[in-house]
């Protein structure tokens, strides 16, 4: 038997999960939160604070189950820069930090075209080459005490093994930093003065390498322990269907964002405008895809209510049409820039919920069909175990929709890069619901509705 511990960071939560290799489930979890430190010199990510929770349960976990293989994924938008002795250089920004957008204009003139990089323009930090260039201007000396540049998964790779790497999954999303299609750096490297400072880039599925013999001692794992290169997280849910799926088809990695990701979908012309974006598969394939932050919106509307709908609440909220037009989280998604705005009023707290679940939903079709998704739709992740949203877009789209078993898909997409080949974790259908034209009927009026919200 194979046990996969698997380091997973999420910008919300850090996870180390446990994954049996031979059926995929997780066999133990524990999670912090993914706290942001204030600065100076800028608000980061509590590197140290992760560092000590791995290897402390690494230890418990290899005591009480073993583990025989580690794996990284983490979310993407973000770098750790290192001095030539392997220290920080820096400490590492949170992408939504608003500093880079002082040096906008700088910025733009600098970076290479969305034909280049498939790379839309992002505010704050959400494009890495832009943290490099605010940083390196701001922080006097970083450029002269910089060593490398390394992608998210691979620090921690690094603080594992000692071996230097990049992944091409976490380059590819949305840094300005790589050419999807020629699979090499972009021209924006040389224009930021790091040509040979960027860790050179692997793919997730090789061998980063064994475990440092003081932490081998400090964990009780063997020292020749493999630990993989590591993954994007949103690449993580899809790695299992690239191994195991037929194209057509397209995957929803939801949690604090919701990314859809479309494989041998309808060739349609890409709208940078609208957060869309390409994606680099494990194996290296231009994935098509578009995104917003569903798990941030829906924290900020249910506002710390669980109420479960009722059937009455559900029935109420088609009756009268009650609706959330976008966008909550105005900075990123399809619709930017757009403020939100309630169509009609919730009467309880289950039509609020149910209200919720729609938006989301109708957020997540739009996504699908900016990308040109066809064939079935797996939802991965929390919102796989939302009724109303599984509902609305099993309505919506012609083809399947299918949910995850597993309840934390990056996990075992990220266990899978230990295996090598193996069967794609277990789905079910979601069955297309009784009503179904009453929620289309919804989701047409909240179409022309969001629409209407549009710039001209």
């Amino acid at each position: 038997m194979t046990r996969i511990a698997v380091i997973d960071i999420g910008k919300t939560n850090a996870k180390l999960a446990l994954v049996d290799g031979a059926d995929l489930t997780e066999i133990d979890v524990v999670t912090r939160p993914n706290k942001v430190l204030p600065g100076p010199p800028w608000p980061h990510f509590d590197l140290d604070g992760h560092w000590d929770f791995f290897l402390h349960h690494l230890a418990d976990f290899h005591a009480r189950h073993g583990i025989d293989a580690i794996s990284i994924t983490t979310h993407g938008a973000s770098c750790v820069v290192l001095d030539r002795e392997g220290g920080l250089a820096a400490p590492m920004l949170d992408y939504e930090h608003p500093g880079p957008d002082a040096v906008a204009a700088e910025y733009d003139a600098l970076r290479p075209d969305f034909a280049r990089t498939g790379s839309p323009r992002l505010p704050m930090g959400l494009n890495v080459g832009a943290q490099l260039h605010w940083m390196l201007k701001t922080l006097p000396g970083l450029s002269d005490r910089l060593g490398w540049v390394l992608t998210y998964p691979q620090y921690w790779g690094l603080r594992l093994t000692g071996q230097i790497a990049s992944d091409v999954t976490s380059l590819g999303c949305h840094t300005d930093l790589w050419d999807p299609w020629r699979g090499e750096f972009s021209d924006l490297v040389d224009r930021l003065g790091l040509q040979n400072r960027i860790a050179p880039p692997r793919r997730p599925g090789e061998v980063l390498g064994q475990l440092l013999p003081e932490i081998a001692a400090r964990t009780g794992l063997a020292p020749d322990t493999p630990v993989s290169v590591g993954i994007h997280d949103s690449n993580a849910s899809l790695y299992p269907y690239v191994l195991g799926r037929k194209a057509p088809f397209a995957v929803v990695s939801t949690g604090t964002w919701v990314i859809a990701m479309a494989v041998g979908g309808d060739a349609v012309a890409l709208d940078p405008g609208r957060d869309v974006l390409v994606n680099v598969a494990a194996n290296g394939q231009a994935v098509p895809s578009a995104r917003f932050m569903g798990g941030r919106e829906y924290e900020i509307i249910r506002a710390g209510a669980d109420t479960t709908p009722t059937e009455a609440d559900r029935a109420a909220v088609l009756g009268a049409g009650t609706m959330i037009l976008p966008s909550v989280e105005t900075g990123s998604g399809p619709f930017p820039g757009r403020a939100f705005r309630w169509h009609g009023a919730a009467a309880t707290e289950g039509e609020r919920m149910v209200a919720l679940s729609f938006y989301l939903a109708l957020m997540t079709d739009t996504c699908l069909g900016l990308i040109g998704a066809q064939g079935p739709v797996i939802v991965e992740g929390p919102f796989a175990r939302n009724p109303d949203y599984c509902a609305m877009l099993a309505a919506l789209r012609a083809d399947v929709v299918e949910i995850a078993a597993s309840a934390t898909g990056t996990s075992v997409g990220a266990a899978l890069l230990c295996l090598g080949q193996a069967d794609p974790p277990a789905t079910k259908k979601v069955p297309r619901p009784e009503g179904a034209g009453a929620l289309l009927d919804y989701a047409a009026i909240w179409r022309a509705a969001a629409e209407q919200s549009r710039p001209a």
